[in-house]
Order: C-alpha cells, then sequence, then structure tokens
C-alpha cells in the first residue's frame, strides 16, 4: 500500500514557515507531489527532507519565484524524468516523473487561465499537449498516478458556486469538457472513486473569508490510469494544513 499525496504549496519557503515540514512529518507519506515551489533547490534548506527520510527531486521553472514542482519520496525511484521534452511548457517547471517498478507518479502542474485570454490559450493549447504526452507514456508504463494542480473543477459537484463560476476560468465548459475526454480515454478520479460527498473542496480564494465559509473548488487531483482504479482503498482532502492558499489531498494505493 502506497500513500500518496498531492500538494499545491503556493511557494515552498513560505509554506515551510508556516509549518508544513511539521506536517510533512506527521502525515509521513510514501510520496508527496509538490507545485508551485517558487523556488530553486538551492534556496531551500533541504535537510529537513533528507531527515524525515525522502529521496527529493526538483524541477523548478526557469522565472525566479515562477511555479515548479518536486516530489518527495521515501523510496527511491528507479529513474526521473524531468519535463515533457517540450521546450514550451518545460521552461516554466510543469512535469515532473518518477518510475518505480511496476508503476510511476508524474506531478503535473497544469497552466492557469485566470489572469487573461493568453494565458487562457496557452492553458487549453496544454490540455491537449499533455492528453497526447500522457497517452504515449501510458503504451510505455500502462500504470500512472497522475497527481497536480489541475486548476479545473471538473463537475458542479466540484465548485461552490457552479453557477455563479460558469464563466470563470477552471469551470470553463471547454475546460470541463477536456476533463470528461480525459476520463473517457480510461483515466480515473480516485478521491470520487471513494468520495462522493459535496462541500470537498482543495482551493480557496484569500479574498472574502472564503477558507473559513467553505467556499471552495476542488482543483488538486489524484487521476489514476483505469487499470489501477479498483487499488484504491483510500483517499482524503485535508483542509485542516494551512501552510497555503490549497489544502493537500491523499489516496492510498495498492501498488
Amino acid at each position: 500500500m502506497k500513500k500518496i499525496c498531492t500538494y499545491n504549496v503556493n511557494g515552498i519557503r513560505a509554506a515551510l514557515n508556516k509549518g508544513m515540514a511539521q506536517w510533512l512529518q506527521e502525515e509521513n507519506p510514501d510520496i508527496l507531489c509538490i507545485q508551485e515551489i517558487k523556488a530553486f533547490k538551492e534556496q531551500v534548506d533541504t535537510a529537513i527532507f533528507d531527515h524525515l527520510g525522502y529521496h527529493h527531486y526538483w524541477h523548478s521553472a526557469e522565472k525566479p519565484g515562477y511555479s515548479g514542482v518536486a516530489i518527495f519520496s521515501k523510496e527511491k525511484p528507479d529513474h526521473v524524468e524531468y519535463g515533457t521534452g517540450n521546450s514550451l511548457y518545460d521552461r516554466e517547471g510543469r512535469v515532473i516523473r518518477a518510475d518505480y517498478k511496476g508503476y510511476s507518479v508524474m506531478n503535473i502542474y497544469h497552466p492557469s487561465g485566470s489572469s487573461g485570454e493568453l494565458r487562457q490559450e496557452f492553458k487549453m493549447h496544454w490540455l491537449e499537449f499533455s492528453t497526447e504526452y500522457v497517452n504515449k507514456l501510458r503504451e510505455e508504463i500502462p500504470n500512472l498516478v497522475l497527481c497536480g494542480d489541475y486548476n479545473i473543477c471538473h463537475k458542479p459537484i466540484d465548485i461552490h458556486d457552479p453557477v455563479g463560476n460558469k464563466n470563470s476560468s477552471g469551470f470553463l465548459p471547454e475546460e470541463r469538457e477536456w476533463f470528461d475526454r480525459f476520463v473517457g480515454q480510461g483515466y480515473v478520479d480516485s478521491f470520487r472513486r471513494i468520495n462522493q460527498n459535496p462541500h470537498e473542496y482543495t482551493w480557496w480564494s484569500y479574498r472574502a473569508n472564503a477558507r473559513a465559509n467553505n467556499k471552495g473548488w476542488r482543483i488538486d487531483y489524484i487521476m489514476l490510469t483505469e487499470g489501477l482504479g479498483d487499488k484504491v482503498k483510500f483517499s482524503r482532502i485535508l483542509p485542516d494544513a494551512k501552510h497555503s492558499d490549497h489544502c493537500p489531498m491523499y489516496s492510498e494505493i495498492d501498488l
């Protein structure tokens, strides 16, 4: 059984200052995928992660203080792949993958389109590219665990106000249609495989006391290739972890 966790930390240095390391020690996942690290590895005191028994691998964006992903793993992977081979996306530090015997864990930070039309267009192109990339990878590695901040609420149950946000990036019809197609190609939402409850969110705006009122969005996922769907034993969102505007979620998978 592997406990796999995904967490957009919105700046790892800020998250560590808010007690993330203690949380990590207590939660003790086998694999932690973090997004939006907003730092280069050499800017972070990584000794705490060594002390907790993690091998850690970082893929930072070229632009300082922006984006970036990392994987922390108790077991040393057989191989780590940095990026996708497409420099347009890799310069933003959006993908890192750790390969293990019989399965791989990919950590993906999908772009946000909320800053305007150009980035929304970039996001939609990325979604098509990443789907093609993952589908091709799947031919080589059938058992994929796709962790990350997808920046999309898939269904109305995943957002506090589906009517009011129908024209908001992250809940646009074309984004949700992409998610439908993605699932239709044989990918399983590990959380929804276990939990059908409403009002379960992983991100809240800093505005209008949204978190205290649980006016949130579920945009962080652990997706699985369908052969792993029945291997999910437990999945949970952890809203009490408050080191970021996101919260972590994890799934326990019989790998």
